[in-house]
């Protein structure tokens, strides 16, 4: 997606549209104490066109802030920080259209560009979210719905987004706004173990296809390499036939 990146994602949830992009391991800047664990550092940027409303283009405001630090804390637990020590690792998203839901749309985008770029992961992560109306639920809110939620008078209502390693049975990070009561959040939390399931084999799929395009094209790196070594040596065996008979 991202020529300049060393691993890159797009991905489309409904209307909501995130582009994220992984570069190489780099010295963590103005770090004199030796770190054992590598860092990541995530930011969260949304494009001026994305939202109805206006956005300041270089200015991050406080959403941009909060869900990148949101995005920081859901990817920790993925990747396995010990390879890279004193080292970072920087994730962008860039959101397109934002039309809800942009938080879990920017974990699945990170997953998958984290995996392009052949960084070490424990395993999978995959992200839902879910709004909360009363007695009502609404996976993978738009942006209405979340505007709904968080300022409902009902008992239960807020947004709730969870990330999930599937292999490991494990909850990377969850992310609750709004007042909800105990029952209500375990409901919420066991549609969103059902959704995150859902999406591991689409993204698996992903994952192969991107394998095996890559193969094909070392494959054909590799003929392309061997017949220019081919004619090259034709022309030195030219040269020197040439050379000879002088």
């Amino acid at each position: 997606m991202v020529s300049q990146a060393k691993g890159s994602a797009y991905v489309e949830l409904r209307k909501t549209k995130v582009v994220c992009s992984v570069f190489d391991p780099r010295e963590i800047p103005h770090q004199n104490e030796f770190r054992q664990l590598g860092q990541l550092y995530c930011e969260v940027k949304f494009a001026p066109f994305s939202c109805p409303r206006k956005r300041r283009p270089y200015v991050p405001d406080v959403e941009e802030k909060a869900l990148s630090v949101a995005l920081r804390q859901a990817l920790e637990p993925a990747v396995c920080r010990h390879f890279f020590p004193n080292y970072q690792i920087d994730v962008l998203i860039y959101i397109l259209e934002h039309d809800g839901s942009c938080l879990a749309a920017a974990i699945n985008a990170a997953g998958l560009a984290l995996a392009n770029a052949a960084v070490p992961m424990f395993d999978i992560i995959t992200s839902c979210s879910v709004a909360v109306i009363g007695n009502k639920m609404f996976i993978d809110p738009t942006e209405i719905e979340e505007h709904i939620a968080k300022n409902s008078t009902e008992v239960n209502h807020g947004i709730i987004t969870m990330s999930v390693l599937s292999q490991l049975k494990q909850i990377s990070d969850f992310t609750q706004i709004g007042s909800m009561d105990v029952e209500c959040v375990t409901k919420v939390m066991e549609v969103l173990l059902k959704e995150c399931e859902i999406i591991v084999p689409n993204i698996q799929r992903v994952l192969v296809v991107d394998v095996v395009k890559n193969f094909e094209l070392k494959k054909h790196l590799e003929a392309e390499t061997k017949k220019r070594e081919e004619i090259l040596k034709k022309k030195m065996d030219e040269w020197r036939s040439l050379l000879n008979g002088q």
